[in-house]
């Protein structure tokens, strides 16, 4: 294949989130411009000056130039932040792989406003081929990575960690799986030929196991927690309304494109060379937050179904213990059930609102919340005659009242939840609320 040739670029192409710099500003033209309206610090301004033409600025992005504006086969994105250490193996690795394969790509790296020398590195590289986009806003690995596909210039999109855990050598196989006809191409650590490193810790593994399985109900790949993967352009397109929570953009990429022919191919995940990882608990629950979106994108009113029944038995659990304890203050019997019901009402209420029907969340708080009070009041009558007449209707059942009170219950907690779904929290959802 031939590699585009190099040209300069006078203007930055049309991209939507891109904004031109005027001549009539007023701005200093040797200064770096950001969307937060800083200026760029000294290792930026360095990185101009010893390379003339090689960096473009505008209001976002910081731009190699001296750039290839023909089109490429494939377009590497790697999303970074403080990884400028890496950037030198990395690309020797991925040159070598072009080389080899005499591959037509370019490499962009996606740069959350790092500021740890990575604009000086890839500069001092002085490779046409490779090029960093500095972010100021809506950081984040997916937003990068998102971005990183419009800004790309290849048909074919290929996304691997910086910190050189995924295996450059590993590309040349991905693409032909997507030649062969997959529409994604996905490395993998859990199908036959894949490995972890064996300095991988015992918990990271289960942490990585569990995290799999929350995905089963959305792919059936063995490894969805995977960040090296490949699809081509025209995939990415029919996308249908990308929200991403957190890291796991493949996750969110294979469920919104609606890719059904995946190749899992085999890698082998190193420990990362220089660096911290940027793993934490916050991007641990933000990614159960992100599964849990995409449950209510992939299975609507079934997934809000769930979770409404998963905070009713957290307000059972609210009523025992707040009776518990008024019991043990001493409160009158009545009195305490009474408080125990409306106390688990309402942090159902504040569950439901924040989690099962977020779509809502910032509609008419205490319209909602007594709203939801009177249906829920309404949903203990229902439970209590259905009790009551399954009783009434089969005799049998008085010797096992439990399973009239089952019935019950599940009548009222069907009469809650469309209630609540289409009049108390009445708002059309969006498919990933």
């Amino acid at each position: 294949m031939r590699r585009g040739t190099n040209c300069t670029v006078s203007k930055p192409r049309a991209v939507p989130f891109r904004r031109r710099l005027s001549k009539n500003s007023g701005r200093n033209p040797d200064a770096t411009v950001r969307r937060d309206g800083g200026r760029a610090n000294a290792e930026e301004r360095k990185a101009r000056e010893d390379v003339p033409g090689l960096v473009h600025y505008c209001a976002r992005f910081i731009l190699p130039a001296a750039c290839q504006e023909t089109s490429m086969t494939l377009s590497v994105i790697v999303p970074t932040y403080r990884e400028a250490a890496n950037v030198p193996e990395l690309i020797a690795r991925i040159e070598r792989v072009r080389e080899a394969h005499a591959l037509d790509l370019e490499v962009v790296f996606m740069d959350d406003d790092s500021r740890d020398g990575i604009v000086g590195a890839v500069a001092a590289l002085n490779k046409p081929w490779v090029r960093v986009v500095v972010r100021t806003a809506n950081r984040g690995l997916s937003p990068a990575v998102l971005d990183g596909f419009r800004e790309a210039r290849g048909d074919t999109l290929l996304v691997m960690d910086a910190d050189l855990s995924h295996p450059p050598e590993k590309i040349p196989e991905m693409i032909a799986a997507l030649d062969a006809g997959h529409d994604f191409a996905l490395g993998s650590r859990y199908v036959a030929g894949g490995s972890t490193d064996d300095q991988w810790g015992l918990f990271r593994w289960i942490n990585s196991r569990v995290a799999t399985w929350f995905a089963l109900p959305l792919t059936s790949v063995r490894d969805p927690m995977s960040g090296f993967f490949a699809m081509r352009r025209e995939t990415f397109d029919r996308a249908d309304a990308l929200n991403p929570v957190g890291y796991k953009i493949a996750l969110e990429l294979m469920v919104k494109c609606g890719c059904q022919n995946i190749r899992e191919v085999p890698i082998h995940f190193s420990k990362r060379a220089h660096g911290e990882s940027k793993l934490s608990f916050k991007e641990q629950l933000r990614y159960l937050e992100h599964v849990r979106r995409l449950y209510t994108y992939r299975y609507g009113n079934w997934s809000h179904f769930v979770q409404f029944g998963l905070v009713g038995l957290s307000g059972t659990a609210v009523n025992l213990a707040v009776l518990t304890v008024e019991l043990w203050a001493g409160v009158p019997l009545e009195a305490a059930v009474a408080v125990a019901i409306l106390v688990s009402m309402i942090t159902n209420f504040l569950l439901n609102r924040r989690f099962t029907f977020s779509y809502a969340s910032r509609g008419p708080f205490w319209r909602q919340m007594f709203g939801f009070i009177a249906a829920s009041s309404i949903g203990a009558a229902v439970n209590y005659g259905v009790t009551l007449g399954a009783l009434s209707l089969w005799p049998v059942l008085r010797r096992l009242p439990q399973i009239a009170s089952i019935m019950g219950i599940l009548a009222g907690l069907v009469f809650n939840f469309f209630a609540s779904r289409y009049i108390v929290f009445a708002k059309t959802p969006p498919h990933d609320a």
